[in-house]
């Protein structure tokens, strides 16, 4: 991290590991105008009181129409991208739009109906452990568990064919890290016409999942618009597997390198939930929210930030702020971290939440008791993070199983 006048400047490695700056950060400049590894100027904001008002405030807005409109006006008219086809969704919407789309799909998460998926989940679980089991002893358990799990859980849910499952984990990956432009434009605009294809396919032959009651949403009332359902479909696909995918390998690598922990869990299995929790605050799978900008001249933690002004919230570094965990920086499975930011705060709070804690219940429970020798088959320092503004999450997690 580097300085200039008005600005600091993080560089590539921030992603890798950006608690040593987001420490600095909080204490010294935790309301701080930074420009981003892709040389994006934002408003970046690291301290937990400050990251828990940010996240409720009304003067900074979401919407994706208002949000263009912004940086036209700011860098000129850009071109159109397969973003416009698939921005209409909830989590880039305000009120009273983004009150109507989640009350559509809401009834999908409550509490009774994730409780009605454990069967399944664990169902999924031990065929993905049973096959573990059945192989070599060494893999790569972001691809032999962590992935499969959610994505086949999310798809499921939403009816996408099985035989499709790989193309979309590879275009989610791509379109959610840094890389090269021409291979992120390719797999957004595959993933958008995937997705419009599935959408219409679905106005023709409605099923009784849930990409087919919210089709039937559009089709039946104007509460929902094809370019809406379209996005909502993108939504619910990334959002219900990107985090669980990396809840269950970055959690699982913190035990792995934290025996004590990892002896504790399995001394003790009724600590899971809580240790849900713990992996969640430690080192969640979205290390910033989404974007949000100023509409008005606004003051976060005393400063004044004025309007036009893009803000990102740190989520990660929120949930390592000691002045809301004593001891913020050590991973402690017994510690009450429900509080924590990990899946947002306010209106945007994490529709799937309840979805991803029980899928991550079930994925460390069945893993640990299967697999007790469980142990790292590479060293940690060799891993590599996922280059993303979005996601924290490894690209690999080679293991031994027994």
């Amino acid at each position: 991290m580097t300085s200039s006048d008005q600005y600091l400047r993080l560089g590539p490695e921030f992603y890798a590991d950006p608690h040593a700056d987001y420490a600095w950060l909080r204490e010294e400049r935790p309301v701080a105008r930074v420009i981003t590894p892709l040389g994006n100027p934002v408003w970046l904001i690291t301290r937990y009181d400050d990251a828990r008002g940010a996240l409720t405030d009304p003067t900074l807005h979401k919407d994706s129409e208002e949000f263009r409109q912004l940086m036209e006006a700011r860098y000129g008219p850009g071109r159109r991208t397969f973003e416009d086809a698939i921005n209409a969704h909830m989590l880039s919407a305000d009120p009273p739009s983004h009150t109507r789309l989640r009350k559509l799909v809401g009834k999908a998460f409550t509490g009774r109906a994730i409780a009605a998926l454990r069967p399944r989940i664990e169902q999924i679980a031990a065929e993905l452990l049973d096959a573990m089991e059945a192989g070599p002893d060494r893999v790569d358990l972001l691809d032999a568990y962590a992935v499969p799990l959610p994505i086949t859980v999310i798809c499921e849910l939403l009816g996408v064919p099985k035989d499709d499952r790989d193309d979309f984990r590879s275009w989610s990956n791509t379109i959610l890290q840094f890389g090269d432009e021409e291979t992120h434009t390719a797999a957004g605009a595959a993933m958008a016409r995937y997705l419009t294809d599935l959408v219409d396919a679905r106005r023709e032959h409605a099923g009784d999942d849930m990409l087919g009651a919210i089709v039937q949403a559009s089709e039946d009332t104007d509460q929902l618009s094809r370019h809406e359902a379209i996005s909502m479909a993108f939504l619910l696909l990334v959002a219900g597997h990107e985090t669980t995918v990396n809840l269950i390998g970055t959690g699982t690598f913190a035990l792995l390198r934290h025996p004590e922990q990892l002896a504790a869990l399995r001394a003790d299995p009724a600590l899971v939930p809580g240790a849900v929790e713990e992996f969640l605050r430690w080192d969640g799978p979205v290390h910033l929210a989404t974007v949000r900008f100023t509409t008005e001249p606004t003051v976060i933690g005393g400063v004044d930030i004025p309007p036009d002004e893009v803000v990102l919230v740190s989520l990660s570094a929120a949930n390592r702020d000691p002045h809301r965990y004593p001891d913020a920086d050590t991973l402690d499975v017994r510690r009450q971290a429900s509080s924590h930011l990990a899946f947002g705060h306010g209106i945007h709070h994490c529709l799937g939440a309840a979805l991803a804690r029980l899928e991550g219940e079930v994925a460390f429970t069945r893993l640990l008791e299967r697999f007790p020798a469980l142990a790292l088959d590479a060293e940690p320092d060799e891993l590599t993070w996922r280059p993303s503004t979005l996601i924290r999450g490894l690209d690999r997690l080679p293991v031994r199983l027994r």
